[in-house]
């Protein structure tokens, strides 16, 4: 835990599991950012039926232009980690156009080298956070 980057940024899922697992390489916001550098993923609590179809729809068409690795099976909605830290990604520029799939329009926080950790209870916030000053106890 002492290696993971001090700033988090918090992600709806199933946005935030599309970045550690399926490819997700643009983090779309309606702000720009001068941050670049390592970032904890932190999966927000919340997940709508609504949001997670918007989802479906997305990755169905991401899928039909980038292929995701044999095997990558999306998680139903009980089954996605959510509420604290799941990975951590680099965010290497902030682009207001890009050809990713994943870019959606607004800004793009373009990402790389995203990777799992183990689940860490955190209280998400907005913008990027210290994510250590908001962990949760285990039994909260």
């Amino acid at each position: 835990m002492t290696d993971l980057p001090r700033l988090a940024l918090s992600i709806r899922q199933p946005w935030a599991w599309a970045i550690i697992n399926a490819g997700k390489d643009v983090e779309n916001r309606d702000w720009p950012t001068r941050f670049r550098g390592p970032v904890c993923i932190h999966a927000a609590k919340g997940v709508t039926a609504a949001e997670f179809n918007d989802f479906m729809r997305t990755i169905h068409h991401v899928s039909l232009t980038r292929p995701f690795p044999k095997g990558t099976m999306v998680p139903d909605p009980p089954s996605l980690l959510r509420g604290g830290i799941i990975g951590t990604a680099e965010i290497v520029d902030c682009v207001e156009a890009s050809a990713s799939p994943w870019f959606f329009g607004g800004y793009g926080f373009v990402l790389r080298n995203a990777r799992p950790v183990d689940f860490i209870p955190v209280k998400g916030a907005l913008g990027f956070f210290d994510w250590r000053k908001r962990m949760v106890a285990d039994n909260a």
